[in-house]
């Protein structure tokens, strides 16, 4: 009579274990968004003159976008789907976590807190979670271009009016982005459009909340590996 030795309890379980990750790997029955790295710190300030940080924010979901309010086409957009997304997510179930908006604007000289207020005011949108902030330009530059990887810079007739003391007619070339930031601080989604799908972006806060709310005790292991996996929503 042959003994069942340990060695081949351990072979068993390694086999088990193969299986099991391979079929996680395959199926993907957790899905979690990337974390894309710490989402920049900053102290800018807001419409109201008052000081607003990224410690501020700390524990909530943010949705961020980068514009100045002088701007057309495509800031025009910009501006109209960060309000209708601000209508849209009231319906996500959060798990009561709340979802801040920030919008960032890259032309201190002429965005004032009047004139973020004025902004604001013709997009509508409900200042009790939707911020407009702006700061000195080379932390500007290190928190946009720096940070979260979206370039802007003056266009030519921009530098030229700067040039001669003519900043009227300022403009700037820049990628319009949305970024959502998680509860601590970790970028984990950009939307790199002027229009980002809706349902996308609430699909994703519904990622994170889940993830928040289902990723305690032992539970926590199986988002790691969701993680480990890259099971990311296509």
């Amino acid at each position: 009579m042959r003994l069942w030795r340990p060695r081949h309890g351990l072979i068993a379980a390694a086999i088990l274990l193969f299986v099991g990750v391979l079929a996680f790997a395959i199926w993907r029955p957790i899905q979690v968004l990337p974390r894309m790295g710490a989402a920049p710190t900053f102290a800018f300030q807001d419409q109201n003159g008052q000081e607003l940080t990224s410690s501020d924010l700390r524990g909530q979901f943010v949705l961020y976008n980068f514009t100045y309010t002088s701007c057309e086409t495509p800031c025009r957009q910009m501006g109209a789907a960060m309000q209708q997304m601000q209508q849209r997510l009231q319906e996500v179930d959060t798990g009561g976590i709340p979802i801040q908006f920030v919008t960032i604007s890259f032309d201190p000289e002429r965005d004032t807190p009047a004139q973020l207020t004025a902004y604001a005011t013709g997009l509508g949108a409900d200042l009790r979670n939707w911020h407009f902030v702006t700061g000195a330009p080379d932390q500007l530059k290190s928190v946009i271009g720096g940070g979260f990887g979206v370039y802007y810079a003056p266009t030519t007739e921009a530098k030229n009016n700067a040039a001669t003391g003519n900043a009227i007619n300022a403009d700037f070339d820049f990628k319009p982005t949305f970024a959502l930031v998680d509860g601590l601080g970790i970028l984990r989604a950009q939307y790199r459009t002027a229009t980002p799908d809706m349902d996308i972006v609430a699909r994703d806060i519904d990622l994170l909340a889940t993830e928040v709310r289902n990723s305690q005790g032992a539970a926590r292991y199986a988002y790691e590996t969701a993680h480990l996996f890259l099971c990311f929503p296509k």
